[in-house]
């Protein structure tokens, strides 16, 4: 139960977050092109390259690598999870898988998105 509400206080924290600085950054920049969103991803990223490499460097606590990274990361952002991954899958060679998840996550994710948007669609 507590790594249930350490991850559950993370999402908070990150979702609020990503509201907050993808306001700030819209409302700074007049364009159609989605900035805000991909500033959080990048953000998101680096953010969660810092929280595996502390981790591994200095053992850090599974408790804390889960508030930090499924929680606080994972409401700020998905998109870090899926770069850490497919990063684990190239570190480990694993060349065609991580372009194989690559191209499935993308292509997979716009195709469901699509499938959700038509059913509602539907007269």
């Amino acid at each position: 139960m507590k790594i249930i509400l350490a991850i559950g206080t993370g999402s908070f924290i990150g979702g609020i977050s990503r509201y907050l600085l993808s306001q700030f950054i819209q409302s700074r920049i007049v364009s159609t092109f989605p900035f805000a969103t991909l500033s959080v991803n990048i953000i998101g990223c680096f953010l969660i390259g810092i929280v595996f490499g502390f981790s591994e460097r200095a053992n850090l606590n599974p408790e804390w690598r889960l508030f930090l990274a499924t929680g606080i990361l994972g409401g700020f952002t998905t998109f870090s999870a899926f770069s850490n991954e497919t990063f684990g899958l190239i570190r480990a060679g694993e060349i065609f898988n991580a372009s194989a998840y690559i191209a499935a996550s993308v292509f997979l994710g716009i195709l469901a998105t699509w499938i959700g948007y038509s059913v509602l669609k539907m007269n």
